[in-house]
């Protein structure tokens, strides 16, 4: 019997309604990756994912893209944290996210935490292309292990690319089999929760961030055209997640 993984894909197309607001008219998700409309606050529009069941496991193929018009205004969150777990079908499993932002448009995409299970391979591709005048933040969090667990392998490629240059283009890889010094002084330092906080704003090309440090373990710097880069480490996902909200509050209040 030949076990393979599954293959599901959720779209989000957002654009303006004409009355100031945000309307919705992609919102569809099938397999394990379901997408609710939640109520949404003056122009902004509100979308959140839900996992229909268990995964990524290994072999599975999930995708999900999302699309904000000029002028339309998008809050994407999820409903829980994201357990890669280890599956029957051979092979990693593979999560790519793709998110397009006009100019004029605005992202806020805050998932819960990706949590790398111990027997887990999962490989994560976060690709953002922008507008000149787009705006964006985009938090990413990633624990290696539940409780008392030790962490799967993971990899996440992060890339943000605006008016069609690449802005920020990095690769992180942790657990089992990734290459040596991940976990060393120059890596994660013995932690088990990392985070990603990039913010763009068009007011950024006129007065950049200053690059410094906003935690013990929390670093702000600018990025080349009008974005910001917070990266953090922590313990666990309780304390990353009040750095980088501390993180968010700081860099656009």
């Amino acid at each position: 019997m030949i076990v393979t993984g599954v293959a599901a894909t959720a779209r989000i197309g957002a654009r303006g309604d004409g009355r100031g607001g945000t309307a919705l008219p992609v919102l569809e998700g099938d397999g394990p990756l379901a997408l609710r409309r939640t109520r949404g606050s003056g122009s902004e529009a509100r979308a959140m994912l839900v996992g229909a069941m268990s995964g990524p496991l290994g072999g599975d193929r999930f995708a999900v893209e999302a699309d904000v018009a000029e002028g339309a205004r998008l809050h994407v969150g999820s409903a829980a944290a994201t357990i890669a777990l280890p599956g029957q079908a051979k092979g990693d499993a593979r999560y790519d996210v793709r998110l397009t932002v006009a100019d004029g448009g605005e992202l806020r995409w805050l998932p819960e935490q990706l949590i790398s299970a111990g027997g887990s391979d999962l490989y994560v591709t976060t690709h953002v292309d922008l507008g000149a005048t787009a705006r964006l933040v985009l938090r990413e969090e990633q624990v290696l292990g539940r409780v008392g667990e030790e962490p799967g392998r993971l990899t996440s490629r992060l890339t943000v690319r605006i008016a069609g240059r690449t802005v920020l283009d990095q690769e992180l890889a942790c657990g089992p089999g990734a290459p040596g010094g991940w976990d060393g002084p120059a890596g994660l330092a013995g932690h088990r929760a990392v985070g990603q906080l990039v913010v763009v704003r068009p007011e950024f090309a006129d007065e950049p961030v200053i690059a410094r440090c906003l935690a013990e373990n929390a670093v702000l710097v600018p990025l080349p055209g009008p974005a910001a880069l917070v990266t953090a480490v922590a313990p666990d996902a309780r304390v990353l997640r009040q750095v980088l909200d501390q993180a968010l509050t700081a860099v656009a209040p």
